[in-house]
């Protein structure tokens, strides 16, 4: 890896991450251009309602805590602040007047930023209030084992065979990934940084709730050939380190658990944050037409969020930190 961060040769799996999406170049940081919304579609992005139901979930906080005379709202990997200006909007006037949003991202601030967003690029410590993680540990950058040796890439994407594993990451597989660290265990990712960075933004919380939303596997149930894979351009593609595309690996949320930590389905989530598909009565299309065909249209985007097989089977991490379980 040269001094500016850029891959040179076959490097191991997360360097060569790093420097692909932050990197000088890399494809979160590279000013201009979508942005990752021009590259894939979250359930930020498919409809308001997920906003709507953070909003929810930071007012249950919000009661938990006492309303407090400040209230901070931390969204970590918060792309343009799409959620947080969705979250802002969805909450009551007096509730938002106490509300500090934290957009932390490594990218540079978008122009037209709703001006009570502070942009940073680590967590602020000591925060009271709800941390809010919508796709953020994919994009921590993880190693990648085969055969119990570390798997090393090239900018065009040829991987050949690393170096035999350290111990933290034998046993980080030994633990989370049976099977997975001896000569025969094939291919694995070792979500060890994941569980520290988890940790590391919890630790910012004083009090509240910190969740992590995101493509997830357990250990029951890892995928016997990993999950690393790229998106461009809206489709997945090979997963190319040279910071034009997307790189990402599902997360292995049961090791980022912390005590008292609950794993939940989107599904199962959204539903207790009110958020469901049922389509309205048909008699409203008579009485209110108008009324009808929006809540037809939100019923079909509540669908889609809480979809098996699609976005309803993301994995919620939900980590109370001085306060109750959620939900109840």
């Amino acid at each position: 890896m040269s001094a500016q961060g850029e891959v040179r040769g076959p490097v191991r799996w997360r360097a060569a991450m790093e420097a692909a999406l932050y990197g000088p170049e890399g494809f979160y940081v590279r000013p201009g251009g979508p942005g990752p919304a021009g590259h894939f579609r979250t359930s930020v992005h498919a409809s308001a309602l997920y906003a709507g139901a953070v909003a929810r979930l930071l007012a249950w906080v919000d009661g938990e805590l006492g309303r407090p005379e400040r209230l901070d709202l931390v969204d970590m990997g918060a792309g343009r602040g799409e959620l947080l200006a969705g979250v802002l909007a969805a909450l009551p006037p007096e509730t938002a007047a106490r509300v500090r949003p934290y957009a932390v991202e490594r990218a540079a601030e978008p122009g037209g930023l709703d001006p009570r967003i502070r942009w940073v690029a680590e967590p602020p410590e000591g925060t009271t209030g709800l941390l809010f993680a919508n796709e953020w540990l994919d994009n921590v950058p993880l190693e990648i084992a085969e055969d119990g040796r570390y798997v090393l890439v090239a900018p065009d994407g040829t991987e050949t065979p690393g170096g035999p594993l350290d111990d933290a990451d034998r046993l980080w597989l030994e633990r989370w990934w049976p099977g997975a660290a001896g000569p025969d265990g094939g291919r694995a990712e070792i979500g060890r940084a994941r569980d520290e960075a988890w940790a590391a933004a919890v630790a910012t919380l004083d009090r509240g709730l910190a969740v992590a939303v995101d493509y997830a596997h357990t250990r029951d149930a890892r995928p016997p050939y990993g999950t690393l894979t790229g998106f461009r351009a809206g489709r997945e593609t090979a997963p190319v380190p040279d910071g034009g595309c997307d790189v990402t690996a599902h997360v292995a949320l049961d090791a980022c658990a912390g005590p008292g930590a609950a794993l939940l389905t989107q599904r199962e989530a959204l539903t207790a944050l009110g958020v469901g598909g049922g389509r309205p009565p048909l008699a409203l299309a008579s009485t209110d037409p108008a009324g009808y065909v929006r809540a037809l249209s939100a019923a079909g985007e509540a669908a889609e969020l809480t979809a098996r097989g699609g976005l309803g089977d993301f994995g919620w991490l939900v980590q109370p930190v001085g306060i109750g379980p959620w939900p109840r």
